[in-house]
């Protein structure tokens, strides 16, 4: 497997406490990693310092492309569903260009290659003919789906998603994963969630952070006493509250994606 990013004996420190110590992880070309943890256990952090957005106080972090180091890769996100404004007064079309905005730089419009890469991938998540719909009137599911496209309407070789199936149903989250498994053909995806049900079913590698790192390169090897041993929990109680259940192998049908509903 080829390397696209590598962390080396991260430590990460808030004020004065230590919330990242001794990390070392490796990403690999069209990986597709979960990243799981307790609350406060620095998953957070990790995920800002994959991004850039802040530096850790010892250890590197180097980015690689066809296995030579580079100064960095193309990166999408997709932010929680909680910090997104619904409010805000923007198009979906819109909102997926705002992913070409450090390609388009000083340009005011983008080019018309730009325009059907942005066409393209809102056809590709299942929004076309709502282009010019605000935002704020979509459905959770379409909603996750519009920020999906704007994350990787700029091509990354890396998309981070940080607790993409928050707030959605079942068949929106059954959606969100179908087209998930397809972009990984393109491109290397690091998703982090609480889910731990959902998480196993889904990724083929695992990293439990908690300060430090637990990493597992595939998830046959997670057991129910490893997720105890680890997150507190038995795992006949996730997900479900108190209803007992286990972690099933996920079922490849097809979910159609959910239309958008009509406007009168």
């Amino acid at each position: 497997m080829t390397p696209l990013m590598t962390l080396q004996d991260i430590a990460a420190v808030y004020d004065t406490k230590e919330v990242l110590h001794d990390i070392s992880l490796t990403i690999y070309e069209r990986d597709f990693l979960g990243i799981i943890g307790p609350n406060g256990g620095g998953k957070t952090t990790l995920v800002k310092i994959l991004l850039g957005l802040m530096s850790p106080v010892s250890g590197t972090v180097t980015c690689y492309r066809d296995g030579n180091p580079v100064a960095g890769v193309r990166m999408g996100y997709l932010p929680q569903y909680s910090r997104i404004d619904h409010r805000f007064p923007i198009s979906v079309y819109d909102t997926v260009c705002s992913g070409l905005a450090s390609q388009a730089g000083l340009a005011v419009r983008l080019s018309r290659e730009q325009h059907e890469r942005v066409g393209n991938v809102i056809h590709e998540v299942g929004l076309e003919g709502v282009e010019r719909c605000a935002i704020g009137s979509l459905s959770g599911g379409q909603l996750q789906r519009a920020l999906l496209a704007r994350a990787v309407v700029s091509d990354p070789e890396l998309l981070i998603l940080d607790e993409p199936d928050t707030y959605l149903d079942r068949r929106s989250e059954s959606q969100l994963y179908r087209l998930l498994a397809d972009m990984n053909k393109r491109c290397a995806i690091v998703l982090v969630s609480h889910d731990i049900g959902t998480v196993l079913q889904n990724v083929r590698s695992i990293a439990c952070v908690d300060t430090t790192i637990d990493y597992h390169p595939s998830t046959d090897s997670i057991s129910a006493s490893w997720i105890e041993e680890h997150l507190g929990c038995p795992i006949e109680l996730l997900g479900h509250g108190h209803f007992p259940h286990r972690v099933l192998a996920r079922h490849h049908d097809e979910v159609p994606l959910e239309p958008f509903p009509k406007q009168h």
